[in-house]
């Protein structure tokens, strides 16, 4: 059950920051920032953001919706940040993950960060790291939705570029369909190189 105690102890203002697409063997990884002022975020807790959860708890409708709901709050600043398959391939999918990160907390601005999973020495601002913390974190957990919703939102775009792959059923993870589609295909210009493509 997502709540505000890491928010509240770190003090305001603060974001929270998740990324989505470490796994996949195509396409970009993801990162999202998201910050409200607590004294809004306790109020959102109880209305237009009840029901914010890691976004892999939720129906990939329920999290369409809830992103909507974020990116049309009042007060909410946000920020969706990428790195690429070629920084990915340069950097390692750590690196280029932290350099996600480090774009979106950019993009929203100078203040406290609540970073799900381990620390992440370069970002650019005070930040605490929370094991889980897209289940506990509410500003986590709305960064988790806006990161997952923009990556599949990517999925489509590699499906249209690229069709025969599945990318729109399988979004880039390494499934059966994805290997398959890559035995017959080979790799398309979206591949991460530096994964194993073969299976």
């Amino acid at each position: 059950m997502v709540d505000l105690s890491a928010e509240l102890a770190f003090g305001d203002p603060v974001m929270g920051i998740d990324e989505a697409g470490r796994g996949p063997l195509a396409g970009r990884v993801y990162a999202a920032a998201v910050h409200v002022p607590l004294e809004t975020a306790i109020e959102l807790l109880e209305g237009a953001w009840h029901g914010i959860n890691d976004s892999k708890q939720l129906s990939e409708r329920r999290r369409d919706m809830l992103a909507g709901v974020i990116r049309a709050t009042p007060g909410c600043r946000w920020a969706v940040a990428f790195a690429t398959p070629e920084e990915i391939d340069r950097l390692n999918i750590l690196k280029a993950t932290h350099l996600a990160m480090r774009r979106a907390a950019e993009a929203v601005g100078e203040m406290n960060i609540l970073v799900d999973g381990l620390a992440v020495p370069s970002l650019p601002y005070p930040s605490r790291n929370i094991v889980k913390g897209d289940a506990k974190s509410l500003l986590i957990a709305a960064a988790s939705i806006l990161a997952k919703t923009a990556r599949d939102e990517d999925c489509l775009r590699l499906e249209a570029l690229y069709p025969g792959y599945g990318f729109a059923q399988h979004k880039g993870y390494p499934t059966k369909a994805h290997y398959a589609a890559l035995r017959r295909l080979g790799p398309c210009p979206e591949h991460r190189r530096s994964f194993n493509l073969e299976k």
